[in-house]
């Protein structure tokens, strides 16, 4: 079953292209996150889907029912969706049970059974003890718990939610990724995310939805993004993979400058323009010459703990990032050799 579609979306500010012909069905009870850089088109979608911009083509969809066309939107408070924006917007003076019960004694719900349902909401998001406090008493991750207590409280159909933990610190981002991730496994509500951030979207998401300048790029669950990027921007968005350009020369062989590449997946017309991406940490210290391995010059080593990151420049004026373990030797007088193994070697279109 789909639980929300959208079909051919273009959404124009003046002459500019937020969204170009976007096409995505998100699946019924699935949380997809929408990743991509600062001006892809990524809030511009959701606010779409919350019927907060009118799309200039296209429709947008849940089940038989069109939320969005132009000339025709069905209002916000009409499609039984609740938003998370990146700032809490709990009102300062109410407690945490009263931000919560607000909207649903708007509705006109009965006091008993408000109660019952602000009670039952706390309890998911952990908060049940910290009803009578005030949002200033709260932590950021607390609060931001009190906004999506709210939202599940009405009991939506679809839940949107806006780059909700930008305003949280690292610790308390990583935090909430997984608590975002909990309470969905236990609501089950069909969940539209913004993020930029991608270990956010990578911890939280049934499917990632890369976008490119108002496109779909890639539409994947996390380990297909990271593991088969469809195209080379992909590849750089998520997961910093080394990108070295190239021409194919037939059998998943490429031509980079004066060495060649083996690549063991990917695919490109039989002689062309190919990048040939390849993880950091999968490239390995060679001792001695050999098919895909490089000669290289080390530039900079960077103590990450228990891994080096090294800044490399393979033969060609190539730049390589290599992932190694803290404890492994490194090569003096900054010459080494690295093995970029076929199978880690993935083929994709030039650019």
């Amino acid at each position: 079953m789909t639980g929300l579609v959208i079909e051919g979306l273009t959404c124009r500010y003046g002459d500019a292209t937020a969204v170009d012909r976007l096409d995505l069905a998100v699946p019924d009870g699935a949380l997809v996150c929408l990743l991509g850089p600062s001006g892809c088109g990524k809030t511009t979608t959701l606010r779409a889907v919350a019927g907060l911009a009118e799309p200039d083509a296209g429709r947008i969809l849940r089940g038989e029912e069109v939320l969005s066309e132009r000339g025709r939107v069905v209002p916000p408070e009409a499609r039984r969706m609740a938003m998370i924006f990146q700032s809490y917007a709990l009102w300062p003076h109410m407690t945490v049970a009263g931000n919560v019960a607000y909207a649903l004694r708007l509705r006109g719900m009965q006091r008993a059974e408000r109660d019952a349902r602000v009670a039952s909401v706390l309890r998911a998001v952990r908060l049940e003890a910290m009803a009578d406090r005030i949002p200033a008493d709260l932590s950021g991750g607390q609060q931001q718990r009190v906004a999506i207590a709210r939202a599940l409280a009405m009991e939506p159909r679809t839940l949107l939610m806006d780059e909700p933990l930008s305003n949280l610190d690292a610790g308390l981002r990583e935090e909430m990724r997984f608590e975002l991730r909990r309470l969905h496994e236990a609501h089950g509500v069909t969940t539209l995310y913004v993020t930029h951030d991608q270990a956010e979207a990578m911890a939280t998401a049934d499917l990632v939805a890369v976008m490119q300048a108002g496109r779909l790029a890639q539409l994947g669950t996390p380990e297909e993004i990271y593991a088969v990027p469809a195209s080379g921007f992909v590849a750089r968005f998520i997961g910093a993979a080394n990108l070295l350009a190239g021409r194919h020369l037939g059998g998943g062989i490429v031509a980079c400058g004066g060495f060649a590449l083996a690549c063991g997946s990917g695919s490109q017309a039989p002689a062309g323009a190919a990048l040939v991406a390849i993880r950091p940490h999968a490239i390995r210290l060679a001792e001695r010459a050999g098919p895909n391995v490089v000669p290289a010059r080390l530039l900079r080593a960077t103590f990450l703990g228990p891994v080096r990151e090294l800044a490399c420049e393979a033969e060609g004026g190539f730049a390589l990032r290599v992932t190694v373990p803290a404890s492994a030797p490194l090569p003096g007088e900054g010459a080494l050799l690295l093995c970029l193994p076929p199978e880690a070697c993935r083929m994709l279109p030039g650019e």
